[in-house]
Formats: structure tokens, C-alpha cells, sequence
């Protein structure tokens, strides 16, 4: 981990952002941060310089993952403006929790940017990869819920006998696939958003706009004092 770690300040860092001067982009790392924690991390840098930094907040220790043996955990789940409006960044097991894509729309977000190393594991009815329908029914209800556009990255390849399987997708807020990668072999996914599907969703199925926050704090303050009793 500390022979793969880079700091938000690092050349490769810097490089990167330097070529954000042309396109968005939005990458994943190990951070080292000034009191040497590590943390799976995700950057998101335009016109030459770091609009986000999202830590991964939910490590998950079950399975195969151990990820809390050597990383530390994020604290916060933050939206953020972009020249192509409000965005929020998660990171693999952080997209499982439901809590988590909520208070990035709650933020404002209506992009939200996941990026992820997900294992191919388990077969479905139908002999596909059962994380792979598992994450495509996310994605999609993800999106459907928030009136929100969802990006998901996925890696794709093996390392150590584990087999990524890829299949990178665009989400449009009613929760349709505008595009997906290949299952199981690199991919290079074009899509285009248009504003106007967001607008179209948001006034033909407004859940956002009917949203009650402040309920929404009421019954966890509740249930966070009785669960203290």
C-alpha cells in the first residue's frame, strides 16, 4: 500500500490535473494524507486543477474483501458544481448503501459518479455473473429513485487469480441504460447526456422535488436516541 500511495500534491497528481485543461476527469487512487493514513480515494479534476476529493467511506470486510485491515475510512459524502452542473462521487461498496447516493441528491447532486473494482462472483438463473446483474440493477434503481444520471466505472481484467468483469454503464434518471461496456474485456464507452431527459424525469416522476427532508431527520434523530436508550 505505502509503495503505491500518492499525495494530493504528487507529480502524477499534478499531470493529471494538467491534462483536465481538456477534458473532466475523474480518477481513483491510494492517498496517503499528511498524518500517513491511506485511504481508496477518488478525485475528480477540471480545467487544470482538483474540484473533489471523495474517501471511501463504507470498507467492507466480508468475502473476499478486507479492505479495513489497511485503509481508513471517509467521513463524509459531499456534492460538488462541475461546468456540467452538480456532482457527487462514490466509490464501490459506498454505492450499496442506501444512505449514501441519497445525501449526495439531497446535496444537490444530479450526477453521481461511482467508481468501482468489482469481482465477478456467483452465476443468476440465466448464466450471467451474478455481480453483474447485481450492480446493473443497482445502478438503475439508483438512478430511477434520485431522478438522477449515474456513471459507473468498472474495472476490467484479472489480478491474482480475481476476474473484474468491466461492463462500465451511462444511467439516465428514469433509470435506462444509454450505454455499457463489454462484460468481461476492455471497453472504450462513449455516451451522450442530455440535459433536457433530467428536466423531462424530474417533471414526469418528481420524487426529488416531493422529497421531505427535514422527516427524513426527525426519524433518524428518533431513531438514533432510542437506539442510545
Amino acid at each position: 500500500m505505502p509503495d503505491v500511495a500518492l499525495s494530493l500534491n504528487s507529480p502524477e497528481i499534478e499531470k493529471i490535473a494538467q491534462l483536465s485543461r481538456h477534458t473532466s476527469i475523474a480518477v481513483g487512487f491510494v492517498e496517503v494524507s499528511a498524518d500517513y493514513r491511506f485511504f481508496n480515494s477518488s478525485l475528480y479534476l477540471e480545467d487544470g486543477m482538483i474540484r473533489h476529493v471523495h474517501r471511501k467511506v463504507y470498507l467492507p470486510t466480508y468475502g473476499m474483501f478486507d479492505e479495513q485491515r489497511y485503509l481508513a475510512r471517509g467521513e463524509q459524502f459531499r456534492a460538488f458544481d462541475t461546468k456540467f452542473g452538480r456532482v457527487g462521487m462514490l466509490i464501490c461498496e459506498d454505492m450499496w448503501h442506501l444512505s449514501a447516493p441519497y445525501i449526495l441528491a439531497m446535496d444537490g447532486a444530479t450526477t453521481i459518479i461511482c467508481l468501482s473494482s468489482s469481482p465477478g462472483r456467483g452465476i443468476t438463473a440465466e448464466e450471467s455473473l451474478g455481480s453483474t446483474s447485481a450492480w446493473q440493477k443497482l445502478t438503475s434503481t439508483t438512478a430511477m429513485f434520485l431522478n438522477s444520471r449515474i456513471l459507473y466505472c468498472n474495472r476490467v481484467g484479472y489480478e491474482d487469480g480475481v476476474n473484474f468483469w468491466g461492463g462500465s454503464e451511462c444511467i439516465d434518471p428514469s433509470g435506462r441504460v444509454c450505454m455499457r461496456g463489454k462484460i468481461l474485456e476492455e471497453d472504450f464507452v462513449l455516451a451522450q447526456m442530455e440535459e433536457g431527459a433530467l428536466r423531462r424525469e424530474r417533471i414526469f416522476s418528481p420524487m426529488m422535488r416531493d422529497e421531505n427532508l427535514l422527516v427524513t431527520i426527525k426519524e433518524l434523530r428518533r431513531i438514533e436516541k432510542e437506539r442510545d436508550v
